[in-house]
């Protein structure tokens, strides 16, 4: 082909927006991607889904690949030594006493399990009434309809609404946005208190866990919250013997300078489920991680967690993650993400802190995210219709960077815009600059357009 797009009427794939087909890749390598019309795009957006860790075409995972193939791709009924040693490598990797592993084809899946988990466990321990699950407003665990309906971005859920299970919310951490504290000089850990609320108003008989982003993605991209909120939230799981699932798909395997982003606040959850830069691409993999004690009420009690994907646990997927794992390992990319990291937030931060239309820089390591607003003293959002987060995007795009925009909606549901700057962790101080650059000149253009 000639160009880089694909004309909508000569597709016949069913694309998430079928009236304008994406572009046609061609190849990528390292942290650069090749359109079919020649054209490079330094890609600070990890694949668009912010999935690609540890970069393009590396030649360690790719043997990896082949060398499983040639030997067994899947064989249900069995289980393989990637599989086993990935579950290994990647309880060693987690935080202390999570030592079980469950795998999945995915993120969405991967949330699916432990939800179900959740409720299968206090089954097995004789409290069958405790089923619900609480999430957080300004979060999203995924497309299946139990992730779903945990998820608290509402513009996601809305047309699906009448299929999806009944749910609880508790507020976020969203300083910026604050109901509670954001115009006070500190948090005051409400948004915490308010997990507790939910639980209380849905009944802690009822409730078997709370799942939260340590830091959030899609919903409000690079949210932090206090660094006390994950310790006040364990308490309050642990007074009410409620499950703390912490959703680490995007977050995990190193992205913000920790191999799990809620070892930044030394807080060990009930469960972690991860997906996207486990396998940085190579091949669909996500996981639950969870601790001895949940393992054992199942091995203890019936012996079955009867839950399952035809794909889980494959052994192609499995030694794809093993290798991209110990890429990360040999490499000391989570040191890389935590340093390369620092640099990536301070020089967006110095780039745009004078724009008009920039309300808020957050995040950790290689996961920014920027809010734009049309009032800087107020922090009014711009109306939905102009999709702010999807021009700059697409300003960045075409001076040949790639960023995530993102989904609007952590204003108010339904306007807000965030976008992301989450490279892989192989980024380089000159790459960053590179992306830097170009993000300035979008924001200020779109600035000046809309001013």
């Amino acid at each position: 082909m000639t160009t880089s797009s694909i004309p909508t009427q000569s597709t016949q794939v069913f694309h998430r927006d079928v009236t304008h087909a994406p572009p046609l890749v061609d190849r990528a390598e390292g942290v650069h991607v090749w359109d079919a019309a020649g054209k490079r795009y330094l890609d600070a957006s990890s694949g668009s889904n912010i999935v690609i860790s540890i970069g393009y075409g590396v030649p360690e995972i790719i043997d990896a690949m082949t060398e499983q193939a040639r030997k067994v791709s899947f064989c249900g009924g069995f289980t393989s030594e990637p599989q086993e040693q990935l579950a290994v490598e990647l309880a060693e990797f987690a935080p202390a006493g999570l030592n079980y592993v469950r795998f999945t084809s995915g993120g969405s899946e991967a949330n699916e399990t432990a939800i179900k988990l959740a409720r299968h466990y206090f089954v097995e321990t004789g409290r069958p009434s405790k089923y619900k699950i609480v999430g957080r407003w300004r979060s999203y665990h995924g497309n299946t309809l139990g992730a779903l309906a945990a998820t608290g971005h509402v513009m996601r859920r809305s047309g699906y609404l009448p299929m999806l299970p009944p749910s609880a919310h508790a507020a976020p951490p969203y300083r910026y946005r604050c109901n509670f504290c954001a115009k006070q000089p500190a948090c005051s850990l409400a948004c915490a208190d308010d997990v507790e609320r939910v639980i209380l108003n849905e009944g802690p008989d009822h409730v078997a866990a709370f799942i939260a982003e340590p830091i959030v993605g899609a919903a409000a991209m690079g949210m932090v919250p206090d660094p006390e909120y994950f310790r006040r939230v364990r308490e309050i799981c642990d007074k009410y013997d409620v499950l703390l699932i912490v959703d680490e798909v995007l977050t995990g395997m190193g992205r913000t300078g920790r191999n799990f982003a809620i070892d930044h606040w030394d807080v060990i959850p009930d469960m972690i489920t991860c997906g996207k830069g486990m396998s940085s691409g190579y091949s669909p993999l996500g996981a639950v991680i969870t601790t001895d004690r949940i393992h054992a009420a199942v091995a203890e009690g019936s012996g079955m967690f009867e839950h399952g994907f035809t794909y889980g646990g494959n052994p192609l997927s499995c030694a794809v993650g093993l290798a991209v794992l110990r890429y990360i390992k040999k490499h000391d990319l989570v040191a890389n993400a935590a340093e390369v990291g620092a640099y990536l937030q301070a020089s967006v931060r110095e780039a745009l802190t004078d724009s008009p239309i920039v309300g808020e820089v957050d995040g950790r390591g290689m996961l920014v995210g920027v809010e734009i607003v049309a009032d800087r003293a107020t922090k009014e959002p711009f109306p939905f219709e102009l999709g702010i987060n999807k021009v700059i995007a697409k300003k960045c795009q075409e001076r040949g960077v790639l960023i995530n925009p993102a989904f609007s909606g952590n204003a108010d549901g339904y306007r807000g815009d965030r976008f992301g700057i989450c490279p892989p962790y192989i980024f380089d101080r000159s790459q960053v600059d590179e992306t830097v650059a170009a993000l300035q000149a979008a924001v200020h253009e779109v600035a000046t357009e809309v001013s």
